[in-house]
């Protein structure tokens, strides 16, 4: 049986595509309170088929796949902006394929606009009439109204028509930086993206006995199984180890490890990485909010995502990317004599034009990751770090790291990282770190 929370998604997604939604309207139609109501639409809003607009209210969008996010609704734009509708509302749901910036004649902008772009413009009447009717939604910038004639051509076009009080530059510098921070999100492999669905997923009941764990272990050559209630509830899991000289008539409910580790669909690959790693785990179930089984990802899968992730090309810099792109190595005649040099540049600086403390921690990171693939394979990720930033490090500076290596495992490594600026000691860091082996 879904829980109310589940029955409202579940309607709010089957509403029609540029449905206006209402948290009264919800509560009403489904017999909830307007704070459930609330709670589910807000949720719809993060799983990405529900967006709010100031001054529009709630509307039920276009889910977008993965692959597209790059592109965003009007909807979307309205809300980067901070724009007003002024015609067209009912188009707000529609996704737009590029954007033109109207700062030349008439005639030649009108050629390069066409069906779902955006054009972005000021207050110039016949440039917004001219884009509605060749199939465009329109941006009018500087804080600007329009005609009464063009809102009622948006309306009948179902193309919106904005009005922000930011300038063109402005505007075109938002959007892009929405597109490439989705870029950034883009290239984060979730659990979603490689799990074993459930219509795939071998699992076991808390109502079976032993003996389907033998039927399962046959038919799928796998030892671990999640266990789950009437309801899909995941209430434990079953491996090889738990059924050792156990009878097969005895309920699986009686030698199931309770309460295992479970992760969402949202959850990143690298973090279920760390987790199977630390805690030693080769299967783990997917779940929804309420705890039901959605699948599974197995150490395996995490493997393989990594190392796609690892040849995928960098579609959006990240700050970490730009830092790890100043770093030099300069090999030593040992390992432990490898310096990486770095120049501070504009970007890592905080507002007093000194190193800011993330790039920092950032630097002697990546060090420690250099130094120790040389040892092993793989990715780290940082358990512990201790860092002591003795003084402050100006732009343009030209920094040496020395990161030495005093312990390396086969689960774990100890680094000890200085970093210095012309012969001097401005800062030093102590790390423990997992390390994920990629084979």
């Amino acid at each position: 049986m879904a829980t109310k929370h589940e029955q409202i998604l579940q309607y709010i997604d089957d509403l029609p595509i540029g449905e206006k939604i209402s948290v009264r309207q919800i509560a009403k139609a489904l017999n909830v309170s307007e704070g459930t109501a609330y709670r589910a639409i807000k949720d719809a809003e993060n799983k990405g088929y529900v967006s709010t607009i100031e001054r529009v209210g709630t509307i039920r969008i276009e889910r977008k796949k993965k692959e597209n996010i790059e592109k965003l609704t009007y909807a979307e734009v309205v809300n980067i902006v901070d724009g007003q509708v002024l015609g067209g509302r009912a188009g707000l749901h529609k996704t737009l394929n590029k954007f033109v910036i109207g700062a030349m004649k008439l005639e030649a902008m009108m050629r390069y606009t066409g069906a779902d772009n955006l054009l972005i413009v000021g207050n110039r009447t016949k440039a917004h009439e001219y884009a509605l009717n060749a199939g465009a939604a329109v941006l009018v910038t500087g804080g600007f109204d329009t005609e009464e004639h063009v809102k009622k051509l948006a309306d009948e076009l179902e193309l919106p028509i904005i009005s922000s009080s930011y300038d063109t530059f402005t505007v075109a510098t938002m959007i892009n930086r929405a597109i490439y921070d989705q870029l950034i999100k883009k290239e984060i492999v979730l659990v979603e993206d490689i799990l074993t669905p459930i219509e795939d997923t071998a699992f076991l009941k808390t109502t079976d006995t032993l003996d389907k764990w033998y039927e399962l272990n046959g038919e799928t050559l796998h030892s671990r199984f999640p266990v789950v209630d009437q309801n899909m509830k995941v209430q434990g899991m079953l491996t090889s180890k738990d059924v050792m000289g156990i009878s097969r008539e005895t309920p699986i409910e009686k030698i199931m490890t309770k309460n295992p580790m479970t992760v969402g669909g949202k959850t990143s690959v690298a973090s279920s990485a760390h987790m199977m790693v630390w805690e030693g785990i080769e299967v783990l179930p997917v779940v929804n909010d309420s705890n039901k089984l959605e699948g599974i990802i197995s150490r395996q899968d995490v493997l393989k995502a990594l190392q796609m992730i690892q040849r995928q090309p960098q579609v959006g810099e990240t700050i970490d990317d730009i830092v790890t792109n100043q770093l030099v190595l300069t090999r030593g005649k040992t390992k432990n004599d490898d310096v990486f040099r770095c120049e501070v540049t504009p970007q890592m600086t905080n507002h007093l034009g000194t190193i800011s403390y993330g790039v920092f921690t950032t630097i002697v990171t990546e060090a420690a990751n250099g130094i120790l693939r040389g040892y092993k394979k793989g990715d780290l990720v940082v358990e512990n770090m201790t860092i002591y930033f003795i003084k402050p490090v100006q732009i343009d500076s030209l920094l040496e790291i020395y990161p030495k290596v005093l312990e390396v495992g086969r689960k774990f490594g100890k680094v000890d990282v200085e970093v210095f600026n012309e012969g001097v000691l401005v800062g030093k860091a102590m790390m423990m770190c997992q390390l994920i082996d990629r084979h």
